[in-house]
């Protein structure tokens, strides 16, 4: 089905700003993983790149990354700025919620309604910085708080008392609580998804480890999912997947702290690849994997290979670009 219908999250809230756009789209066959269109708007003479994406439901990475040379603070009037609203599912069970870190993004499979088709709902979060790191793993949700109170742990009282910033025991709820009107514990002691009072943030590393969303996004989520909901926190900058007998890859750039790991970037772009297609090493364009994973805009790019030439000599080009990507 290539139609996937992009609308306002159905339980989304209206904010100060123009409703953030999370996708909520059908959920398609377990054979095919990308969601979503991409889209395009034109700046006006007041907007900043962050302003667009909030208003768009994406992050700030998000969007600076799919508009490279832009000014992210003075776009310009008219100036056409692209929307990366087309997704692939992170590789994870389609169930629960599914927070893939260095893309800063959440996927949350809801039940199925009787008589419904099923749906993934997706939204633009916040992750902890470098070195305050969001925790890897499966969690799930033990605990729902409608305007909580903030009790800033020891380690952060002094972080902040380092730089004269003294903050009580209590941070009681109202504007000035950085966890906003609701907020969802995991079974990680210690950590979070909430509100926030900073929503510009929301694309970035600038939390504790917990993770934020949207203001105008965290009521709905909040009371869609139950306590006991499953969370899987996943580490997947580069993603593959297939829709409408194409296959496409996706890379975002690693995580500081994993630069290490993906110096040879390519192995880990090829390796993603090759199990996502369902022919292996054939019908793949190695160059336009390079190239995507070189860029790093996060943004689905399809890398189908038209075969033009006879099976045996197709084939052995292909293996010979596989070998030139990782480096044999």
């Amino acid at each position: 089905m290539r139609i996937f219908a992009k609308k306002l999250l159905t339980f989304s809230l209206a904010a100060a700003v123009a409703p953030a756009w999370a996708e909520t789209v059908p959920l398609p066959p377990d054979d095919v993983s990308v969601i979503g269109e991409m889209r395009s708007v034109r700046a006006r003479q007041e907007d900043t790149l962050s302003d667009i994406a909030r208003r768009y439901g994406l992050g700030y990475q998000e969007a600076v990354l799919a508009n490279p040379g832009i000014d992210p603070w003075v776009p310009g009037e008219g100036t056409k700025i692209v929307l990366p609203m087309q997704h692939i599912l992170p590789d994870a069970p389609r169930e629960g919620v599914v927070i893939n870190i260095p893309e800063m993004r959440l996927y949350y499979y809801p039940p199925a309604k009787k008589g419904m088709p099923r749906q993934v709902v997706t939204l633009a979060v916040s992750i902890g910085r470098m070195d305050w790191k969001t925790p890897l793993g499966v969690t799930r949700v033990i605990q729902k708080t409608a305007n909580p109170a903030w009790y800033p742990p020891a380690s952060v009282r002094i972080e902040h008392a380092e730089r004269g910033d003294i903050l009580p025991k209590v941070v009681p709820p109202g504007p000035d609580n950085p966890l906003g009107k609701f907020a969802m514990r995991l079974d990680i002691p210690g950590y979070l998804i909430h509100s926030t009072n900073n929503p510009y943030g929301i694309g970035m590393r600038v939390t504790h480890g917990c993770i934020r969303l949207y203001p105008e996004d965290i009521q709905a989520f909040f009371d869609s999912v139950p306590v006991g909901t499953p969370v899987r926190l996943v580490n997947q900058p580069f993603k593959a997947g297939r829709r409408d007998g194409e296959l496409y890859f996706e890379a975002h750039p690693p995580l500081d702290e994993d630069q290490a790991t993906y110096k040879n970037f390519r192995t880990h772009a090829a390796k993603a690849v090759i199990a996502a297609s369902s022919r292996g090493d054939a019908g793949i364009d190695w160059k336009r994997v390079e190239q995507a994973a070189s860029a790093k805009q996060g943004m689905p790019t399809m890398v189908s290979l038209e075969l033009a030439k006879p099976p045996a000599e197709a084939s052995a080009e292909i293996v010979k670009r596989v070998s030139v990507q990782l480096g044999e």
